[in-house]
């Protein structure tokens, strides 16, 4: 097992910073990144972060977690939460310990946003702290 941490993003966390910041914050997915790497550094781990708006990629890369050997995945499936059972799958299908992460908490949003097909394969569930939610699921991975 290496050292590295996967970060895998969905559908239209590319916009982060100006897509509806009164949800999802100011911070772009670049401030993220460079955040989370700034504490695996501390941590001893490698951030290797990614988005894709396209449902194969992300599932790819899940494959590509596991026959690499990262130590985990930090995943935030984006609107593919809600309705993807192969990115579930995908998730099911590997050994490498996957937790979901939420800019916010999508139990206290629209009705159709509160089924996670992802979260019910996923070792934990990180939502509602804006971009805390990442750095407080890489502090998990450290201790995974």
């Amino acid at each position: 097992m290496s050292d590295t941490i996967f970060v895998v993003n969905g559908p239209n966390l590319n916009l982060l910073g100006s897509r509806e910041p009164d949800i999802y914050g100011r911070d772009t997915l670049d401030d993220i990144g460079a955040m989370l790497t700034a504490q695996g550094e501390r941590l001893g781990l490698t951030v290797d972060m990614r988005q894709s708006n396209h449902e194969g990629q992300l599932i790819d890369w899940l494959h590509e977690a596991q026959a690499v050997g990262a130590k985990a995945v930090i995943l935030n499936p984006g609107g593919f939460t809600h309705t993807s059972v192969a990115l579930r799958d995908a998730v099911a299908s590997i050994t490498v310990p996957v937790i979901e992460v939420h800019l916010s908490n999508p139990e206290a949003r629209e009705d159709f946003r509160h089924k996670s097909f992802v979260g019910a394969v996923c070792k934990g569930s990180i939502r509602g702290f804006g971009a805390m939610s990442y750095t407080l699921a890489l502090d998990a991975t450290a201790r995974l």
